[in-house]
């Protein structure tokens, strides 16, 4: 009646040798390390960036705890890790001098990091620890808001130029073309020139076009649908969260968190980095680059007095400024494929600019037949009015490389390169909470949360020893085995543990002995209908499940509710709250029933079971 056969045993006993195994890195702890990434974008990291790490060590006489590749796709590194914190330091300095030949400009980036001491053949059967959240390794975590406004104007200017593309192309004539809020105002002379105007346009789906009349003037006016326009917010949000990403691997942080929250948020969180002002710097910042052509028809030292025509911009901040351009652009950022800090001819600092394909068509294309004429670079930037970096004459065709030169100083040659290689975001953000948190907090966090877990264990153990004896012992194995599979399934999802998944840890504990609570008060009450003890633990795990799997599923139900209206902590502690439910249910029943019967059931006249403060008679009513 109460045997299990042997490949439910056998089951058992994989599942807690797997649990083991994935649970174990998680007691190795950490080393310091150095991580090489790759500085140019045309510089990939492989097993010869290793073999250069691993022979500058050696002639420097500087012992590695191990050295290897890290990573995959176009993230990948040399990590390289260390005794001590002093050994690492000193790693430091001799790998940024040998592996790059100009400082200003490096073809290598080296990182201070901590990296896992888990053996090597455990990781290639990806038996990793968990990741350790802002709360418990200490860093960074900025809640960012985006201007999804601004996101909006920068979508309509798009449709305004290719508007204006769109007429010139097909040759109709218009009377001016601007924007004016969240619409295009495109003026005609004619009907006949706007109904073709029409007709070319109504190739743009995404947009509704009106007609209009100002006095004498006809216009269409254009704005975008309501699902083009809740598609651009989005897209704003989605590529700010991409260009994050790209600046966050650039600083090389290890596990940072840039996820969204809510429709127009951002939460980016920078485990281990404690500079603060320095990591705003760099993901808050909107650069990206223009390069006009300069409105010659403005004579130069007359711009602020004279009328600026239509389609040009006067611009007032920058070197060489007053100075009119048009608002054309001949070339975005959006075409920069490398980005370096350099010097120029005058050992000045600068910033070495190469363009992919398209971008170099084009600055060909504009140069041409501009030789002699003048030609600006603007920088854009989230606070303030746009930068005139520099001015200057064509004096032949360009190429797909140029340099931005008057930088100033090597540090801010190298953060504009860093901004303009990783891409500009698409719109501003603003910094609406920020916190730090230091690695001794960190560490205390860590400590607590571990005593908390011991403590709450022990507790549990002692009541259920004390109260149900051996039944409440097979309890305590099951739980700890519940414990061992929920750290093992955390593990193996490379899962992020803060506090609030702690606290999911020891609610999971309290559910998965509330199962085992239910279990032997059932079989207690058959006991105390006279049945035997055989039968009373068969029909006690029987009954007891309809109600373990009541409970837990309307438990889950809530779980699964918090994970997809929550976000952030409440997510995390979702994840952990679900899975410590699948976990228990395993545990309580499978385990718990296995053990039972590995005990009990072997005994073909079993008189009394130990469930309680006293021996209960087989037979007694």
């Amino acid at each position: 009646m109460n045997r299990y056969p042997v490949w439910k045993y056998i089951v058992i006993a994989i599942t807690v040798l797997l649990g083991a195994l994935y649970t174990a890195p998680n007691y190795f702890g950490e080393s310091p390390a150095l991580q090489v990434t790759s500085g140019k974008s045309t510089v990939k990291v492989g097993s010869d960036v290793t073999a250069k790490v691993e022979q500058v060590l050696k002639q420097e006489n500087i012992k590695t705890d191990g050295i290897a590749l890290d990573g995959t796709g176009s993230h990948v590194s040399v990590r390289a890790r260390f005794f001590d914190t002093d050994t690492q330091f000193k790693a430091k300095l001799a790998l940024e001098h040998a592996l790059n030949a100009d400082p200003n400009d490096p073809t290598y980036i080296v990182t201070n990091n901590l990296t896992a001491n888990t053996p090597v053949w455990m990781q290639k059967i990806r038996a990793l620890p968990m990741y350790l959240g802002l709360d418990l390794r200490g860093g960074v975590h900025f809640l960012m808001q985006v201007d999804v406004k601004a996101a909006l104007e920068k979508r309509v200017t798009g449709i305004q130029t290719s508007v204006r593309t769109a007429l010139r192309d097909k040759n109709i004539r218009h009377a001016g073309i601007e924007r004016k809020d969240n619409t295009v105002e495109v003026k005609f002379r004619d009907d006949d020139t706007r109904k073709k105007a029409r007709a070319v346009l109504a190739d743009m789906q995404e947009l509704n076009i009106a007609d209009a009349a100002d006095g004498a003037d006809l216009k269409l006016v254009l704005s975008l649908k309501p699902a083009a326009l809740k598609e651009a917010m989005d897209n704003g949000v989605k590529q700010n969260i991409a260009t994050l990403s790209k600046r966050v691997n650039e600083l090389g942080v290890a596990e940072p968190i840039i996820q969204q929250q809510g429709a127009d948020r951002i939460v980016v969180q920078l485990p281990g980095v404690q500079d603060v002002a320095r990591a705003k710097s760099i993901i808050g910042r909107t650069a990206t680059l223009e390069v006009r052509m300069v409105d010659e028809t403005v004579v130069p030292g007359t711009e602020l007095q004279s009328a600026v025509p239509f389609n040009s911009e006067l611009f007032t901040v920058g070197k060489n400024v007053p100075v009119v351009l048009y608002k054309d652009i001949v070339l975005s950022g959006d075409y920069i494929s490398r980005a370096t800090a350099s010097f120029d001819q005058n050992h000045n600092a600068a910033v070495s600019i190469d363009l992919n394909g398209d971008g170099g068509r084009k600055i060909r294309e504009a140069t041409r037949d501009r030789v002699g004429k003048k030609m600006a670079i603007v920088l854009y930037e989230q606070k303030g009015k746009p930068e005139v970096l520099s001015v200057a004459t064509i004096q032949s065709e360009l190429g797909s490389s140029f340099q931005i030169t008057g930088m100033g100083n090597s540090e801010n040659a190298a953060e504009l390169a860093l901004l303009l290689r990783s891409g500009a975001l698409y719109a501003p953000m603003t910094v609406i909470e920020e916190r730090t948190v230091g690695p001794a907090l960190g560490a205390e966090n860590i400590q607590k949360g571990k005593m908390s877990m011991i403590y709450g264990f022990s507790a549990i153990a002692v009541f259920m020893v004390i109260y149900y004896m051996l039944f409440g012992f097979f309890s305590v194995l099951a739980l700890g085995v519940n414990l061992l599979l929920l750290m093992a399934l955390l593990s193996m999802m490379q899962a992020t543990l803060t506090l609030p998944g702690i606290a999911a840890i020891a609610l999971a504990l309290g559910m998965a002995i509330d199962a085992n609570v239910l279990i032997n008060e059932r079989i207690r009450e058959e006991l105390r209908k006279g049945n035997t003890p055989q039968a009373a633990i068969a029909d006690g795990f029987k009954h007891a499940w309809d109600t373990i799997i009541d409970s837990n599923v309307t438990t889950l139900i809530v779980g699964i509710a918090l994970y997809v209206f929550g976000s952030g902590p409440v997510r995390g502690f979702a994840v952990v709250h679900c899975l410590g439910i699948l976990t228990s249910m395993f545990s309580a029943v499978f385990v718990s029933r296995g053990v039972v019967n590995l005990w009990y059931g072997r005994k073909k006249k079993l008189q009394s079971v130990s469930i309680g403060t006293v021996w209960v008679p087989g037979q007694s009513k």
